[in-house]
């Protein structure tokens, strides 16, 4: 199979990284945390020969979120969320929408569990739920490739802020040393905000964790 490629669009109010992978050669893609502008992504996409086919979100923040809907309507991709994030998604102030921006949520079409696998045909990635940032903060791991795609829970020499509504830091550091500093260190990092790394330098670097 052709090598698993990653782009990024950064946008939004808080500059949020929004990722989409497609294997060379291919059209599809799977786009991670719509942050602002469904219509916007989708057009630019479109343009270079892209069709989205799933949505995924690493966690319910407004700043993850709040292209969903109009690139759900736009696609009739599904739209995936962790399953302890409904909480977030379907309330404005847990989301914290309601203070930052404008009031949003959304439902999504298929909520999945920890360790679940999503298989789209040309990619498939694990989903490993690491509550901390939120409730159900999660990560998606593209094993063959060694990818993760983590949202909030790891940063560059740093870690996401767990003074929200459902955040807890006891839980984002016991996330990440358990389930991600288990990764191979050369499985490259792909954060909601900020530049890549990779697990082996933030076991090394990282004085939050």
């Amino acid at each position: 199979m052709a090598n698993l490629k990653i782009g990024k669009i950064t946008m939004g109010m808080c500059q949020t990284n929004c990722y989409f992978l497609y294997r060379e050669g291919s059209s599809d893609v799977i786009f991670i945390d719509p942050a602002d502008s469904g219509k916007y992504i989708t057009e630019k996409l479109k343009e270079k020969g892209f069709e989205i086919k799933a949505i995924l979100l690493t966690h319910g923040h407004f700043d993850h979120i709040m292209g969903c809907n109009e690139m759900r309507d736009l696609t009739g991709a599904k739209i995936y969320a962790p399953a302890p994030e409904k909480v977030l998604l379907n309330d404005a102030y847990v989301n914290v929408s309601a203070q930052w921006a404008r009031p949003y949520t959304l439902e999504a079409d298929e909520y999945f569990e920890d360790g679940q696998i999503l298989d789209f045909g040309f990619v498939k990635c694990k989903c490993i739920i690491t509550p901390g940032h939120t409730i159900g903060s999660s990560c998606f791991y593209f094993e063959e490739d060694k990818i993760l795609v983590c949202g909030d829970t790891l940063f560059y020499e740093s870690v996401g802020r767990t003074d929200l509504p459902t955040g807890s830091m006891s839980k984002e550091v016991r996330s990440i040393k358990e389930k991600l500093f288990t990764l191979p260190d050369d499985t490259r990092v792909y954060p909601g905000h900020g530049i890549s790394t990779d697990i082996g330098h933030e076991k090394e670097n990282n004085p939050c964790v």
